[in-house]
């Protein structure tokens, strides 16, 4: 080595920000290595490198017992500049990834929650390999919506659930699954969420299938369903492109929990809710004709509404609540407390995720991607 190259490596202090210092310690530890593979070396040994000529010497050491240096002497190897040459490109290449691997830590250290954009890499059954730019995402296969089909080469977003650092460099773990990535999709789409004017106060999801969410205003004149859903749709269409048809519904969130388990579970139309605050459970009357339709197909309705309310609700007709044979969605139509289909026509509020300040759920009722809003809206 000569002083061009302790140029270099001032220069790429500068650039690259790794310390000229920590490369020559790196590059004396390498050399102490290989002078020991080499014929007649010492036992122990150390290695200076002068930091203004780059010229390099080995010292063979003799220690005692108690680990001292009892004597120490010059055994540089003739060659042994060719091998401080090898051995340096070495260590500068490995530095150079370890300073790479830091600065994408720090870059993404902290961002769990936001949402980025990468192009497929990799996709089978067990994970997606998503290309950052300046980075690389993981996403383990129960973090992806479920039945989805991500072909490589293809531009998607996700939510950063958790950053790592690991010997083989950081690892990226992001979901397309989860409830938060979709309130992420609606920040990009409605100013006002970002503004604090609206807000989403739950979210419940059925991921590859069906979204509900809840948003109220903190401005009387602007309707929150209206800004969610956009002009003839074209907000919350942008976000069902990005999910792949997968079906968004937007309800109104309601302080009084008997109006908020109605509108949870629209289309289809309360009659009456009765509460028991006690047990956390609601009896929900319907008329007959409305039943399927409140429970949803393989019990998806009653299964959200209860996500969104946190309350298990129970779903009767008109008939059978007065006592009556009633045509009932069938056995399988009512979804049980673990949010299974069962026979008892109730529907459990677990699987809930809060979001700020509210619990996770969402109600089959309000305007859908692609559909028109109600009045109001």
């Amino acid at each position: 080595m000569n002083e061009s190259f302790m140029e270099e490596l001032d220069l790429l202090e500068r650039e690259k920000g790794v310390p000229k210092a920590m490369i020559l310690d790196a590059l004396a530890n390498a050399l102490v290595s290989a002078y020991k593979r080499s014929p007649g070396a010492a036992e122990e040994a150390r290695v200076t490198i002068d930091q203004d000529t780059g010229e390099i010497k080995v010292y063979g050491q003799e220690l005692d017992d108690d680990g001292n240096v009892v004597r120490e002497w010059e055994d540089t190897p003739g060659d042994f500049g060719r091998i401080g040459a090898q051995t340096a490109k070495q260590v500068i290449l490995q530095r150079l990834r370890d300073a790479k691997r830091a600065q994408v830590f720090d870059s993404y250290e902290g961002r769990e929650g936001d949402l980025v954009t990468g192009i497929v890499q990799q996709s089978d059954h067990r994970v997606v390999i998503l290309d950052l730019g300046n980075a690389e995402a993981v996403m383990p296969a129960g973090e992806r919506i479920a039945y989805e089909r991500l072909e490589r080469g293809a531009r998607v977003k996700a939510l950063i659930l958790e950053v790592r650092s690991e010997t083989k460099g950081p690892q990226i773990v992001v979901s397309r699954s989860h409830p938060d990535f979709i309130r992420r999709l609606f920040e990009l789409e409605v100013p006002e969420l970002v503004e604090g004017i609206v807000e989403i106060r739950a979210i419940a999801r059925d991921a590859g299938h069906r979204t509900k969410i809840a948003v109220r205003s903190n401005d009387p004149n602007v309707d929150p369903v209206g800004a969610c859903v956009g002009s003839r749709g074209s907000r919350v269409r942008q976000v069902v492109n990005e999910l792949r048809g997968e079906k968004v519904d937007i309800v109104e969130w309601r302080d009084d929990i008997r109006q908020f388990i109605a509108e949870a579970l629209s289309p289809a139309k309360v009659r009456q809710v009765i509460l028991d605050d006690t047990t956390m459970e609601a009896v929900v009357i319907v008329p007959d004709h409305q039943l399927s339709l409140a429970i949803g197909k393989e019990g998806q309705n009653a299964r959200l509404a209860a996500r969104l309310s946190g309350y298990r609700i129970d779903i009767r007709s008109e008939t059978e609540q007065a006592g009556g044979p009633t045509e009932a969605a069938g056995p399988s139509g009512a979804a049980g407390p673990s949010g299974a289909a069962g026979p008892s026509g109730a529907a459990g509020p677990e699987g809930v995720t809060p979001g700020p300040g509210a619990a996770e759920a969402v109600g089959d009722g309000a305007p859908t991607a692609g559909e028109e809003p109600s009045p109001g809206a």
